[in-house]
């Protein structure tokens, strides 16, 4: 995007911080008044690609929701391998959780393409939840989403052979990422197979191996980049048939 549309965009974004908020799941029950006191005290913020946005062990100071672009979540084992928990699309939200505890981050967050996001500091919006019990009510339902997505990609991680984890992995990318197209359902996330592998905790040549047979097969369409899932019963079987 040339700069004078992205500063156009961010002077759009920041003339409509309320009608930002009032989009996002968690927060459009709010009434304007709240809406408006809330969007006061938030700040627009723009990340380049590939920006880190906060690191693991850094304050957790704010919760942040995504306008535009893509985030990653991950953390970095100490021979420098990436375990990727997370893809943060646009309209989600993360570092919630320092939000409800002010503890240091517990993982990275790395801008996947330019991204503007929208910052709500923790000092001003704690209060915010104590005198909105809806609200914090829906916070902790979407923690509590998070949760489960976590469990159950340790469980994948402990219990499952690799086939079965790519399968798995691929279904859950495709319920943020997957867009209906002709013959299937195309993943709009490109992802290399070295950051599929670091998703669900398999190794690249695994990874290449196993979408290859897939292709072959006819389950799976690679186009430009873009992973086109043809046969999703069939990937539902493989997610399932090793546990």
């Amino acid at each position: 995007m040339p700069q004078r549309n992205r500063e156009a965009a961010m002077a759009i974004a920041e003339q409509h911080r309320e009608a930002i908020l009032a989009g996002h799941p968690i927060l459009r029950h709010l009434q304007r008044d709240d809406l408006r006191r809330l969007a006061a005290s938030a700040h627009l913020a723009r990340h380049k690609r590939g920006a880190v946005i906060f690191q693991k062990g850094d304050a957790g100071t704010s919760m942040m929701a995504v306008i535009r672009g893509r985030v990653k979540i991950c953390t970095i084992s100490p021979d420098g391998r990436e375990l990727l928990l997370n893809i943060i699309d646009t309209g989600g939200i993360f570092g919630e959780i320092a939000i409800l505890d002010g503890q240091p981050r517990t993982a990275d967050a790395v801008a996947l393409e330019e991204s503007d996001l929208l910052v709500l500091e923790r000092d001003r919006f704690l209060p915010f939840l104590a005198g909105n019990p809806e609200a914090l009510s829906r916070l902790l339902a979407a923690l509590c989403q998070k949760l489960r997505q976590t469990s159950a990609h340790l469980e994948d991680a402990l219990l499952r052979e690799a086939p079965s984890r790519l399968a798995s992995g691929l279904l859950r990318l495709a319920e943020t990422f997957g867009q209906p197209v002709p013959g299937g359902l195309r993943l709009t996330l490109k992802l290399s197979q070295q950051q599929i592998g670091n998703l669900i905790g398999a190794s690249r040549e695994s990874v290449n191996k196993h979408l290859n047979d897939w292709i072959r097969a006819g389950h799976l369409l690679s186009e430009g980049g873009f992973l086109i899932i043809r046969d999703r019963a069939v990937l539902q079987e493989i997610a399932t048939a090793e546990g």
